[in-house]
């Protein structure tokens, strides 16, 4: 572990060395992310773009739980290596890991079994269900590796090992891009190609996060002897990885009631939905890969007392979140339409659609990047409470009543911009719950 990048860095150099390699790795899952849907497209099938569009929040909602250790387990492993507790860090990552083997099984066999009526809720039409059944169950079969692939990329970040994770996301990603074109054209295998090259990708981020931890030096386990379930441990994971899991497992909730709204104008709208969905995503994975970097030197400062560390990391990251949303934001309204044409031009709604909703979706991504810092902090601070209330907000009680709203009001521009008002509404929620926690923060950061 390197202390003096959490103690004696400045604070710019210490973010950017944190940040950087987790910004870079999710630029690769943004192109990974996009390189299924693009690859798809080339088939000039849109019932299969939709049908990945479909599936994507049961995708998520396996993340969902790997989040659980990611950030829970990550957000813990920081504050004990802030108190210096090298031995109960050992249990605490050799929880994890076996414990998020456990779930990912239990996961992939509810899909199997469950597959029908799962199917039916996430909105597959008649000319999207067999597409959509292929490509579940490839991804069922597959769930314990998307889970530990999520938990250890965020686990070996928070020992500070940041270009480490970057490196194990890269290797699956960069397979998955090579396998997409290999496995979706060459062998003409449509969207069964595209979940068969994502899990392939899990599975070897996975092995490389395994002998990362049985030959680097590393105060991490994965060693059985060191497992143990103890209440402390379960507790302290849970305490952050629940409000985190929540809020992906909102986000694919949100997903579903979107397409199933959308699904009533047309499987057009819900494949250039997927399109501007897939865009969206770039804004939120590089805010994401922001506040993530961010998060283990917030939370080792939090922990060491160091509050004015910490303070100057928070004010940061809210800069530089504003600065990436910004550039975001104008690059893709700008490129909105040949965005849309990378991956289907036919129809010509589709383009029509697909520039409409990118332009509608981005639109609050300025200070979106605001809330991920805020989240972030509260999680480092061991604050579930208050990042379970800005979870639930974004996607919860702010995105579902505007959907209906909106779609009942408005018909499908209510569904295209309630999206949009869940941030605003979210980060005004994450700016009031902290200033409320910052005089208590200012007054000790005085003190120190």
């Amino acid at each position: 572990m390197n202390r003096e990048l959490f103690e004696e860095y400045p604070i710019p150099k210490a973010i950017g060395k944190l940040a950087m390699p987790t910004i870079l790795g999710m630029l690769v899952s943004i192109i990974y992310n996009m390189a299924d849907t693009f690859f798809v497209a080339q088939t000039k099938d849109q019932n299969q773009v939709a049908a990945v569009t479909l599936c994507l929040p049961i995708f998520m909602l396996l993340m969902s739980f790997g989040n659980i250790f990611a950030i829970g387990g990550g957000s813990y492993v920081s504050r004990l290596l802030g108190e210096k507790e090298l031995d109960k860090i050992k249990k605490v990552t050799s929880f994890s890991f076996y414990a998020c083997i456990a779930v990912g099984v239990i996961c992939g066999l509810v899909l199997i079994f469950f597959k029908e009526p799962i199917l039916k809720t996430i909105g597959t039409s008649e000319n999207t269900y067999q597409f959509a059944k292929d490509y579940l169950l490839i991804i069922a079969l597959g769930a314990p590796f998307v889970c530990l692939q999520t938990a250890f990329g965020g686990i070996v970040r928070a020992e500070g090992a940041s270009k480490e994770a970057m490196v194990g996301m890269m290797i699956g990603t960069i397979l998955n891009i090579v396998l997409d074109p290999i496995m979706i054209l060459n062998m003409n295998m449509g969207v069964k190609g595209a979940a068969l090259a994502t899990i392939i990708g899990n599975i070897a981020s996975c092995i490389y996060y395994i002998y990362y931890f049985l030959f680097k030096k590393t105060c991490l386990s994965i060693s059985i002897k060191d497992f143990a379930i103890k209440s402390d441990i379960i507790k302290n994971i849970l305490i952050i990885g629940i409000p985190v899991s929540l809020n992906t497992i909102l986000i694919s909730a949100a997903n579903i009631i979107l397409n199933n709204f959308a699904v009533f104008y047309g499987d057009t709208v819900v494949s250039a939905l997927g399109i501007a969905g897939r865009v969206n995503m770039i804004a939120i994975m590089l805010l994401l890969g922001l506040s993530q970097g961010s998060q283990p030197f917030i939370g080792y400062n939090f922990a060491s007392k160091n509050y004015k560390r910490m303070n100057g990391a928070i004010k940061f990251g809210i800069i530089c979140s504003i600065i990436i949303g910004t550039i975001t934001f104008l690059v893709t309204f700008i490129f909105a339409e040949p965005i849309v044409k990378m991956f289907l031009s036919e129809p010509p709604e589709i383009v029509t659609y697909g520039k409409y909703f990118i332009r509608a979706n981005m639109s609050a991504c300025t200070i979106l990047g605001v809330q991920f810092i805020l989240m972030s902090t509260f999680q480092a601070m061991g604050k579930g409470g208050s990042a379970l209330v800005v979870s639930l907000c974004r996607q919860g009680f702010a995105f579902v009543p505007a959907i209906i709203i909106g779609n009942k009001l408005f018909g499908l521009n209510g569904i295209v911009w309630a999206q949009p008002f869940a941030d605003v509404f979210s980060v005004f929620i994450a700016l009031t719950i902290f200033l409320f926690i910052y005089k208590s923060i200012k007054a000790l950061s005085h003190n120190n």
